[in-house]
């Protein structure tokens, strides 16, 4: 378990290198991605209120040099969500709250011995693709997961 001070310097260390990004090209999106700071606070927080788990928040920071690689690197995404949603804008200096269309893509590959996924967003028809957020090796619970049963008889190629 790392105390608070090697865990200030790995998130400083995450921080820096990812300031350095800026912004990468896609081919599967065929458009420059960019790196926010909301991004990286995505990384560090949950929510407003809360933040991620230190180790949890230590292996991202590490993996985040692998996303911008996927990024510059991946001609397909493997998932895609689009759903209205409430999200907070400034407009004229002000915060308001609008809603937008807001699109996810997630590119999934195994990339240096990790299982990593890589999460795009989008808000609205006119913003422009950013990334969101980078998963860990992770478990799935789809069916692609699971054991099929035969309960047939035979070989039904040859049959």
């Amino acid at each position: 378990m790392e105390n608070n001070e090697e865990y200030q310097i790995r998130r400083d260390n995450a921080l820096n290198f990812y300031n350095k990004i800026n912004s990468v090209f896609s081919p599967v999106l065929q458009t420059k991605i960019t790196f926010p700071a909301e991004s990286f606070n995505h990384i560090v927080f949950k929510n407003a209120r809360s933040e991620r788990e230190r180790s949890s928040q230590a292996l991202r920071f590490k993996l985040l040099p692998l996303a911008a690689k996927l990024i510059e690197l991946s001609t397909t995404y493997q998932e895609y969500e689009e759903s209205p949603s409430e999200v907070i804008i400034k407009r004229h200096k002000k915060k308001i709250r609008t809603n937008r269309t807001i699109k996810y893509w997630g590119i999934i590959a195994i990339l240096d011995g990790q299982k990593i996924k890589v999460i795009l967003r989008k808000i609205g028809d006119n913003g422009s693709a950013h990334f969101w957020s980078i998963i860990p090796a992770w478990t799935t619970n789809k069916y692609r997961d699971t054991k099929f049963y035969t309960t047939m008889k035979g070989c039904p190629a040859e049959d």
